[in-house]
């Protein structure tokens, strides 16, 4: 009876079963990785059984590759929700700066996922149709703000948009990749709220001031206001 049930629910509401699935899987591997993952957990996990998770996404590889693309579209659909071309091309650099630190904070899952891909060399993202038409957009809004600034006289100089994408993003992931380690040796908790806040001040105040040629130090005492912190956390 238990059995036919789970079928019944499985059938009125499939797309609910493979979101299921899927956060089920996104949490096995960030904790897993791809080699120590288990369809079983995942399955268990998701309230499904083997035969329904392959019929929903595929085999574990398959499943692995949804839920790096899953991930990549999530974090790229709340950057399109902050409204950069409509903000002071400065205070667009700042609030994907505070995005990128906040969403990062908020989603470990996500650079673990990262970690592992990157392990692999990136053998499944390169099969996938779908992360390159997801970035396009994102590069060019960048792309965009960089523009507008130095035709403002804000920014000295037309940085190119994925290279000023990657240095704020390893800024934000180096940190907190490595902040176990990175706390032993230099005797602090890289972790705390106050040194957290210092770092956030840290990488606004560095790439504003090379975009700018302004001083480091004008941009790291000018905190961000909490309102905005605040929607940092819940863009």
């Amino acid at each position: 009876m238990a059995k036919a049930k789970r079928t019944l629910k499985w059938q009125r509401d499939p797309e609910g079963m493979r979101l299921r699935i899927l956060e089920a899987a996104k949490q096995e591997f960030s904790a897993h990785g791809l080699a120590g993952a288990r369809v079983d957990r995942i399955a268990a996990k998701a309230g499904a059984n083997k035969r329904m998770l392959y019929y929903h996404v595929g085999n574990k590889d398959e499943l692995y590759l949804a839920v790096l693309e899953g991930a990549y579209d999530k974090i790229r659909s709340e950057e399109r929700g902050l409204d950069l071309e409509h903000l002071e091309p400065p205070e667009a650099i700042r609030r994907l700066i505070e995005f990128t630190w906040n969403y990062f904070l908020r989603n470990p899952e996500f650079l673990s996922l990262l970690q592992t891909e990157n392990l692999a060399r990136a053998k499944h993202l390169k099969r996938s149709t779908k992360v390159k038409s997801m970035h396009s957009p994102f590069v060019e809004m960048i792309r965009t703000v960089v523009r507008r600034g130095v035709d403002s006289g804000d920014f000295q100089v037309a940085v190119d948009p994925v290279q000023l994408y990657i240095s704020i993003a390893g800024l934000c992931f180096f940190y907190l990749s490595n902040s176990a380690t990175l706390s032993v040796i230099f005797g602090r908790d890289l972790l705390d709220k106050k040194a957290k806040d210092e770092r956030l001040a840290h990488m606004v105040g560095l790439v504003l001031a090379a975009l700018t040629g302004q001083s480091v130090a004008l941009f790291e005492i000018a905190k961000a206001p909490k309102s905005r912190a605040t929607v940092a956390q819940t863009v």
